[in-house]
Formats: C-alpha cells, sequence, structure tokens
C-alpha cells in the first residue's frame, strides 16, 4: 500500500440549489471525492464553478470554524462583540489573553454568557459577506448580475435559491440561504449559536490570532491587529480550457502586456472580460514560480503523473520578458520541447504536474474539469489512481468527467477498501478509496442531479453508461449477422 497518510477529516458541506442555470434542484454534499457526471450541459460545471465562488466568498469551505466565513471582518466582530459590556474588566482582559495565544483555538466557552448572546446577535444580523458572494458569483459566472443565473422554462425566469450550510459531528455552524429574482437579492445568514451547550465550538482556529487592549475608559476594548500563521483551504480550479491556455499562454502574455499600457488602452477601450475562474487560471500560470515548495507529499504526487501518465517531465525556464515558458522534457530524451510542439495529453495534464509541485497543499480544494481529456482509456485509469492518492493526502477533489473508464476505476479503489476493511491485502492497486470518502453525483437532461450510490456489482457508473454499451453491442451484433448472410449468399450464387 501507498504510504500516503490517510483522507483527513473535513467538515460536512452541504450545497442545495433550485432554478439554477441548467439545473431545476439539487441537493450534493461534498465528499474528498466529489463527482459529476452526465450529458453535456446538464450543469455540472455550473454547479462546479458555485462550489469555487463558495468558496472564495466564506474564505474556504474546508474550516468549519464559525468566524472563518467572515474572515475579513474578523476584527469588526471582536470589536463590536468586547465593547458596551456589562461584563467585568477582569474577564474581558480574560478574553483578550486567550486571544492572544495562537498554539490553541479560540472556543466559544472563552466568552461569557452575555458575550455569547451578543455574538448570536452579531453574526445573525450582521451583513458582512452579502455583497462579497454576490461579486464573486458575478466574477465567477463572468456575468453583470446574478440574475443572469436564473433558470428559464419556457419563456418565465424562476427565481434562483442556493442554501449552504456547514457543520461537523452533527452540529450545524452555518445556514446560509440566499434568493435572487430579476429585482432583487435577498440572504439569510443563521449561525448555530443557539445551543448553550456548544461550548467547545471553535470561533477561531488554532494559528489565529488577535491582540487588543482594554482602554482607559470603561470596559472599551480596542483589536489592534489580527494574524494568521498559515494559509490553509485555498482553491483551484483547472477549467476545460486549460490545454490551450497552457499552449498559447506566451501569446496571452503579449497581448496582456500589450493592452496593459496607455497606448493599449486606446486601441482596446472595449476589452472583453474573462470569467473569473479562467482569469484566476491565467494569473497562476503566468505567474508561476517553480522554487515555490509547499508540500513533499504534493512533489511526490507529482513526480508520480510525470512517471506513470506523461512519461516525461514538466520543466519551467524564465523567458526573456521574465514570464515562465514551460517545455516538455520526453523520458529517454536529452531535447526540451515546447508545449505547443507536444501532444494534447501533455498540454492538458501539465497545468496539474504545476499545480502539485508549487500550489496545492493538503486542505486544499481542487476543481478539474474533464481529468481524462485527451488521455488514452488506460491513462485514464490512471488518473483514478493520482485522484484517489490526492484524496488520501488530504487535498478535496472535485472532478466532472465523462470517462466511464475513470468511474470503473474509481469503483475498483473502493472494492480495494471494502477488501482491506476485512483484512484482504490487495496488490492491484497501489491505494484504495472508502465508499464513504466518494460521492458520484448524475446530472440529468431534465434538470434533476441524483446521487449515484455504490453497488459492488455496478460501481459508480449511471445506467445510462452500461445501456450505450449495450446499444452498441446489440447494433456491433446484428450488423456482423448482415455481413455474415450477405457472405452466405454470395457463395450460394
Amino acid at each position: 500500500m501507498s504510504e500516503i497518510k490517510d483522507t483527513q477529516q473535513h467538515p460536512r458541506v452541504e450545497i442545495a440549489v433550485k432554478n439554477f442555470g441548467p439545473i431545476a434542484e439539487a441537493n450534493i454534499d461534498l465528499r474528498p471525492l466529489t463527482v459529476f457526471v452526465g450529458p453535456s450541459n446538464t450543469g455540472k460545471t455550473y454547479f462546479a464553478t458555485l462550489v469555487y465562488a463558495l468558496h472564495g466568498a466564506f474564505n474556504g469551505l474546508s474550516d468549519s470554524s464559525l468566524l472563518s466565513p467572515v474572515e475579513s471582518g474578523i476584527m469588526g466582530v471582536l470589536n463590536q462583540l468586547l465593547n458596551g459590556l456589562a461584563t467585568p474588566r477582569k474577564n474581558i482582559l480574560e478574553v483578550l489573553n486567550k486571544l492572544s495565544i495562537d498554539e490553541r483555538p479560540f472556543k466559544f466557552s472563552d466568552l461569557s454568557k452575555e458575550m455569547r448572546q451578543k455574538l448570536d446577535v452579531i453574526i445573525k444580523e450582521t451583513d458582512f459577506f452579502t455583497e462579497r458572494l454576490q461579486d464573486e458569483l458575478k466574477n465567477c459566472f463572468d456575468l453583470n448580475s446574478i440574475s443572469g443565473l436564473m433558470r428559464l422554462t419556457g419563456e418565465q425566469l424562476n427565481e434562483v435559491t442556493f442554501l449552504l450550510k456547514i457543520g461537523e459531528k452533527g452540529r450545524e455552524y452555518w445556514n446560509i440561504k440566499m434568493q435572487a429574482s430579476e429585482s432583487e437579492v435577498k440572504i439569510d445568514n443563521s449561525a448555530a449559536l443557539n445551543n448553550p451547550t456548544y461550548d467547545d465550538m471553535v470561533l477561531l482556529p488554532n494559528g489565529w490570532s488577535a491582540f487588543g487592549e482594554l482602554l482607559a475608559d470603561d470596559n472599551r476594548v480596542r483589536i489592534g491587529s489580527l494574524s494568521r500563521r498559515r494559509d490553509e483551504g485555498s482553491r483551484y480550479y483547472l477549467p476545460a480550457a486549460r490545454s490551450g491556455i497552457m499552449q498559447g499562454h506566451r501569446i496571452i502574455v503579449s497581448s496582456l502586456v500589450t493592452r496593459a499600457t496607455r497606448v493599449g488602452l486606446e486601441r482596446f477601450p472595449e476589452t472583453p472580460t474573462l470569467s473569473g475562474i479562467i482569469a484566476d487560471f491565467m494569473e497562476k500560470i503566468i505567474l508561476y514560480d517553480d522554487k515555490k515548495r509547499p508540500n513533499a507529499e504534493m512533489i511526490h504526487l507529482a513526480e508520480t503523473l510525470e512517471t506513470e501518465v506523461l512519461v516525461g517531465q514538466v520543466r519551467v525556464k524564465l523567458s526573456a520578458s521574465g514570464y515562465p515558458d514551460f517545455r516538455y522534457l520526453p523520458q529517454g530524451s536529452n531535447e526540451e520541447i515546447r508545449l505547443s510542439q507536444s501532444s494534447s495529453m501533455v498540454s492538458e495534464l501539465a497545468p496539474l504536474v504545476l499545480y502539485l509541485r508549487g500550489l496545492v497543499q493538503p486542505g486544499d480544494t481542487l476543481i478539474i474539469e474533464e481529468p481524462e481529456a485527451h488521455l488514452h482509456p488506460g491513462a485514464q485509469a490512471d488518473m483514478a489512481v493520482i485522484l484517489a492518492r490526492l484524496v488520501r493526502a488530504g487535498v478535496k477533489v472535485i472532478i466532472t468527467t465523462h470517462s466511464d473508464w475513470m468511474l470503473q476505476e474509481i469503483g475498483n479503489l473502493i472494492r480495494v477498501g471494502e477488501l482491506e476493511e476485512v483484512g484482504e491485502k490487495v496488490n492491484e492497486l497501489p491505494i484504495s478509496l472508502e465508499k464513504e470518502d466518494v460521492g458520484v453525483w448524475h446530472f440529468q437532461k431534465n434538470g434533476e442531479v441524483e446521487e449515484i450510490p455504490y453497488n459492488r456489482i455496478d460501481g459508480v457508473e449511471p445506467m445510462e453508461y452500461l445501456d450505450v454499451a449495450e446499444d452498441l453491442y446489440n447494433r456491433s451484433a446484428r450488423l456482423q449477422n448482415r455481413l455474415e448472410a450477405t457472405k452466405g449468399d454470395s457463395e450460394r450464387e
């Protein structure tokens, strides 16, 4: 078995939508490995983009600490919380001392009863993230208005609804509902602070610290600074257009540099916009730093991907302009070639290699559209193993796919996990998945989304894949029979 550690524990994240683009209704909880399958134009990319937008709006969906979704406003929350209280100065000083220790999480139990009640009101009534959520949605979907996300049935636009729930160990920390029509956007923000027994609920996780002081006049507090020791729970999205961007990134860089000048602005006054996802991807590629190596496990996975699938290495060199130039070195060769001269498989997988080598860390969320694109069926099965390794290393992975080969291998990885549970040693595959860690969701043309539960016979494949295979087999058999009959007629003549 692989030496990669078991999957890390993630909070439960549930996202429900109604009348959202091509999706009539869906209720999806994100697993360590979440897979979206189904016909084209049924909403797989739409939902993946929504996950990316919510992750950005709430500063990560992998941290269940209560204040993490309002990271940008934490200092304001703390100042509101600690000012104007009847709580004795001694108790406020105790809270300030606990906020200043970043070696331990700051918990609900660190607050007095009065502070808990006030925090409940602050969290429920604040609009810290209302505008931020709308901005993220418009940016990621490249829209001027949220109403552009509404589902159209007939000639009528239907009100779109989003529901986000974040919880852990049977407790719900966040329950946020947003409704959008052509005329208005409403957000209902509720925090699970009503139960006073939630003493161990984390308000700020380990790694955060807030430094404050109690001023001379009665019970007036100033939180002067807020720091985070490390950056966890980042989001990354590899779009379907990654291959073309990788092959043409040098031309893109040249164009961007030209348009960034005053002359460029005069020549191109109406520059079209990109979706936030494409822009984020391009920025990470253009500003890629090959010297940044965040995690040894991720580097090992990048090397495994190069060895087992790419059969070569992705190299990075600085061009004369100072921007990175990406090359491919085939195994057994001494001559590097540009990505534009390499196979489409190389330009498809190069971004994943680069992300693993210099960006992605355990605790992050990685979304990949069609990881099987331009891959031979055998390489598609190998990619399923790479994804399993990522999951076991603690990365939350979300993919959209049309690949029967990948789904079959994911089913095999779950079967290996079941065998290991009963003490059986399996050598066919280098790693396994637990069935609880995998969620496969079937997007359908009628706008509905349903989970495909794993079973030992069919694995996690949708029935329509089996129907297509059966239809192809029957068609092949009929044509062969006709050919044999034609051959018989010729011989009789």
